[in-house]
């Protein structure tokens, strides 16, 4: 009986044993987890050229930090603000505030600027005139159908005294608020991303930056009107949602586009065409 006492104690003992050392293990395990970097993936959409571009020199800089960019690009600017607002993004980077604002307003989004990052020159260009001198009685425009950068062709044409708005200074001005157009434009509303195909039809179209760039054209060099780059208020901007716009992967994204390695990209990439914007 005494054997059998002896015995059962030292089973006992060896099983208290074990137990301490498969906990001692789990607390090891748990530790080193806990210890672990752990990589956050950030999905992102943009417009090909240059936001993409702008975001894939940043992925080694975000990568040490722990954050995994997946860049997604679309040559439209419709998909990139309902995937964010259906959460299959995290961000975009494609638009400027009063897109932003508008695409809220008419589609019921809620989605918030994070940042501004650069700034890209609206202008018009043509390959059949030279010079805005020789645009023709009854010449074909063709300009962007979405409110605010429909609007931003307007104001250029008012700015060189080709019509005159309402409001001269109405950045959402559209064909309706014309109040005088003494060369008989004919003014037609296309999709932006139809407008450089729009230079073999057209006397004089107005192209977004980002479809010029990818069209070959330079702002600064090929745009026979365009807008300034000071106070220009169509600064390209990060966006989010409202619920994950503090997130800390949110933030170092922002952070990481306005290094100085961004900006000297910028400049020494699209040498004017594209400039790093003011925050």
């Amino acid at each position: 009986m005494k054997k059998w006492s002896i015995a059962l104690l030292s089973l006992m003992l060896i099983a208290v044993l074990a137990a301490c050392g498969n906990n001692k293990d789990a607390d090891s395990g748990a530790d080193n987890s806990a210890g672990a970097p752990r990589t956050v993936e950030l999905k992102v959409g943009a417009s090909p050229t240059p936001h993409a571009e702008i975001l894939e020199s940043i992925k080694p800089e975000l990568e040490a930090q722990g954050i995994r960019l997946q860049v997604v690009t679309f040559n439209d600017y419709v998909q990139p603000n309902q995937q964010l607002a259906d959460e299959k993004l995290d961000a975009n980077f494609f638009q400027h505030q009063p897109y932003l604002d508008t695409e809220n307003k008419e589609r019921g989004f809620n989605l918030v600027a994070v940042t501004p990052v650069h700034v890209e020159p609206f202008g018009g260009y043509s390959k059949k005139i030279k010079s805005l001198d020789e645009l023709a009685d009854g010449a074909k425009v063709a300009i962007p159908n979405d409110p605010s950068n429909g609007g931003r062709a307007l104001l250029l044409l008012a700015k060189e005294g080709i019509i005159t708005l309402k409001d001269n200074t109405n950045i959402t001005s559209t064909i309706q608020d014309i109040t005088a157009n003494p060369k008989n434009l004919d003014i037609i509303e296309l999709d932006a991303a139809m407008m450089p195909r729009q230079l073999d039809e057209a006397d004089l179209v107005f192209i977004n930056a980002n479809y010029a760039l990818e069209a070959n054209l330079n702002p600064a060099n090929d745009a026979l009107l365009i807008e300034d780059l000071q106070g220009n208020p169509y600064a390209n901007i990060l966006v989010s949602r409202e619920d994950n716009k503090d997130a800390d992967a949110i933030q170092k994204l922002a952070a990481a586009l306005h290094s100085e390695e961004v900006k000297t990209f910028i400049k020494e990439r699209y040498k004017g065409a594209v400039e790093p914007a003011t925050e």
